[in-house]
């Protein structure tokens, strides 16, 4: 499914802009010009988040993971976050893997472009037991579970979500419209997703529309 009316910059001169632009602590930096939507996009890797005004195709790939996709519907801004485990359990890590850091480094960066909390609404994806016999583990569970219960102590509303079950997902959110997609993997797990699945089952090292399109 592509785009209705792609946005991709003449001559790569967005994605030349963004890639030069200085980085802050857990902003994502892989730039690239997606051919399927023909749009400009930035791939989010756990740990990280990022915010922007236009529609640059944000885009992230979970198993057991959360990504948040938050959006105000007033200033037309949003951003997306990656994390791994609910918390730091007691480490005191301030790291993007942990959902509570990584909730607050969205939030915080959303509020300095303009978002004001009472305007933010929220679309949650991911939370999949995407691995056999990790059921005593629970990531995807705990992690769905901590990521409600935050929304809902910061009154921000969510207005979809597609969480748990069995199923890796990919998921492509619009900053500037609010628009997500989500398309749900083959359980069949790619490698790529099972090796950050079991990392988030240990301790890591220290270091705008209500509905959801499938494509």
């Amino acid at each position: 499914m592509a785009l209705a009316s792609p946005i991709a910059s003449p001559a790569g001169s967005r994605l030349a802009r963004l890639k030069a632009a200085p980085r802050k602590p857990g902003e994502a930096s892989f730039f690239f010009y997606d051919a399927h939507f023909k749009n400009d996009a930035v791939k989010i890797l756990p740990g990280e988040y990022f915010v922007d005004e236009d529609d640059i195709l944000i885009m992230t790939t979970l198993g057991s993971c959360i990504a948040a996709c938050l959006w105000d519907r007033n200033a037309h801004v949003g951003g997306m976050n990656h994390f791994m485990l609910p918390d730091g359990a007691g480490n005191g890590l301030d790291s993007g893997r942990y959902g509570s850091y990584a909730m607050e480094l969205l939030i915080n960066e959303l509020l300095k472009r303009g978002a004001t909390r009472a305007t933010l609404e929220a679309k949650v994806f991911g939370g999949g037991q995407v691995i056999s016999g990790m059921n005593t583990m629970n990531v995807g569970q705990r992690n769905t579970e901590f990521v409600l219960d935050y929304l809902k102590t910061e009154r921000i509303p969510v207005v979809s979500k597609d969480v748990m079950d069995v199923y890796p997902r990919k998921v492509c959110f619009l900053p500037h419209c609010g628009k997500a997609m989500v398309k749900r993997l083959s359980p069949a797990n790619p490698e790529a997703l099972v090796a950050q699945d079991r990392a988030a089952a240990q301790k890591p090292p220290a270091g705008g529309a209500g509905s959801v399109d499938l494509f």
